[in-house]
């Protein structure tokens, strides 16, 4: 069966090793999809953050995902400008 979703291009940023994650028990992570969207891993936080967002914030298919600032610094020099 084919796969209705892109595939992952390439990771934005160091990987979670050169971050610190030695034991793969913290590996936030940023990728960019063959369609230009990127996909990104973190800690499942729906349903603390949720009550916060904005009545418009959220579809109910969508998560609420975090990633560490640091993940997102080191992602920075590889996300395109346009």
């Amino acid at each position: 069966m084919e796969s209705t979703f892109p595939c992952i291009v390439r990771r934005l940023g160091d990987p979670p090793r050169q971050r610190g994650s030695v034991t793969g028990s913290s590996c936030p992570d940023i990728f960019e999809l063959s369609d230009g969207n990127f996909a990104v891993i973190g800690t499942e936080a729906t349903a603390a953050l949720d009550p916060e967002l904005p009545t418009d914030g959220r579809a109910d298919y969508e998560r609420i995902v975090v990633i560490t600032r640091e993940t997102l610094l080191r992602a920075k020099r590889d996300i395109p400008d346009a």
